[in-house]
């Protein structure tokens, strides 16, 4: 893009957000001409880099004044550079804050935890990818809070009809007429600093993902309202930030091969499963009352679905996800032993194909060291048996 450094006419004017208390905002630029917002039109500039493209800047006390390239050639380096310090600076002491709100219950690195809601701040799209159940979609929503951001959620995963839930829907009625209803998305993106949540978006439909090419791209951030030439378009708003969901592995038959267009337009973080000390601490934390032995236990035995997935010659396609930890944790809680949690919340995720040789055998075999009630050599045996523990093991 070029700006007319000498021609107040067609001069670009960048409002610095530094000075007033909110440092690392990045800088706004506005057409003199139209006094239009262009800021998403031009490449993100940073206070040194507007600076070096001798842009317009507004000072501390409020007034214009215009850096001729001259000035900028002759401004130390070690100015520029201080400048650049102060900006990062910034950037880093409110992400520190963002890390005081994170969530006790959210067992999020700190380094992945800063990066997400940096992607944010900067109004970067952000795909959050791992297994299922590992928090993803509780991860964005924690983000959002901890930022003072308006969420809007939506659900790929789940949408039939891609062209109504992103875009719309054409009605009539006696009084109205023909007439377009535009959807909650459409209204969504434009508020600004909003944080638009697109969960399970590798379950997508195709269609979901055309309408989403433009929207999501940093050079366009429109949505075109039909395929029609000279149709309307809806600018995405200032600060505006995706956050997409996705299970990436072998294991999710149901998950489309997501499209490399739409991939490049996020950075990517991975969430990935706790560890079975995190788990435990987990478990602890929402249900106190359990015995710590039973916790280990619930933790060691999804920790080794997990493991196995991983090797040359797993017997298993589907580990235990968190969610179904704290499902099982739950009904520890009302009463339930560990083996009848088993049967109602482990076994049905496995396939009783191959006999002895299947999946849902392995898995048995595999609770059963962790039940004290005898039937760890009688997997396949009475099925009058296997509700007799009662325990609390």
């Amino acid at each position: 893009h070029t700006h007319m450094k000498n021609n107040a006419k067609n001069a670009v004017i960048a409002k610095v957000a530094i000075g007033a208390g909110k440092k690392g905002q990045s800088v706004r630029a506005i057409d003199i001409n139209t006094n239009k917002d262009i800021t998403t039109d031009i490449t993100y500039m940073t206070l040194s880099k507007a600076f070096k493209a001798s842009m317009w800047l507004e000072n501390s006390s409020g007034k214009w004044r215009q850096i001729d390239p001259k000035d900028v050639q002759a401004m130390p380096a070690a100015e520029v550079v201080e400048a650049a310090k102060s900006e990062a600076n910034g950037v880093m002491a409110f992400l520190s804050t963002c890390v005081e709100k994170r969530p006790t219950s959210l067992f999020c690195e700190d380094l992945t935890w800063k990066f997400i809601c940096r992607s944010v701040m900067r109004g970067r799209n952000i795909l959050l990818t791992g297994p299922t159940g590992t928090g993803k979609s509780q991860t964005a929503i924690a983000v959002a809070k901890a930022m003072d951001r308006e969420l809007f959620y939506l659900n790929l995963g789940a949408t039939q009809d891609p062209r109504g839930t992103l875009i719309g829907n054409t009605h009539f009625s006696k009084d109205a007429g023909t007439f377009f209803n535009e959807s909650a998305f459409v209204k969504a993106i434009q508020k600004p600093n909003t944080v638009i949540l697109l969960d399970e978006i590798s379950r997508a439909h195709p269609e979901a993902w055309n309408i989403l090419m433009t929207v999501l791209d940093p050079g366009q951030r429109y949505l075109r309202l039909d395929e029609a030439v000279n149709c309307p378009t809806i600018k995405v708003a200032d600060g505006v930030s995706f956050i997409g969901t996705a299970n990436i592995g072998t294991e999710y038959t149901a998950v489309r091969v997501m499209d490399r267009a739409l991939l490049d337009r996020f950075l990517i973080a991975e969430i990935p499963f706790l560890t079975p000390v995190e788990e435990c601490a987990l478990i602890t934390q929402l249900y106190p009352t359990i015995d710590q032995t039973i916790i280990k236990n619930l933790a060691d035995i999804a920790n080794q679905t997990r493991t196995e997935i991983k090797s040359d010659s797993a017997k298993i396609q589907t580990p235990i996800s968190t969610r179904s930890v704290l499902e099982m944790a739950g009904l520890i809680t009302d009463g339930f032993s560990l083996n009848e949690c088993a049967e109602v919340s482990i076994y049905p995720l496995y396939s009783q194909d191959g006999g002895m040789q299947s999946e849902r055998t392995f898995v048995k075999q595999l609770v059963q060291k962790y039940i004290n009630d005898g039937t760890a050599d009688n997997l396949m045996g009475d099925e009058d048996k296997k509700d007799t523990a009662k325990g609390p093991f």
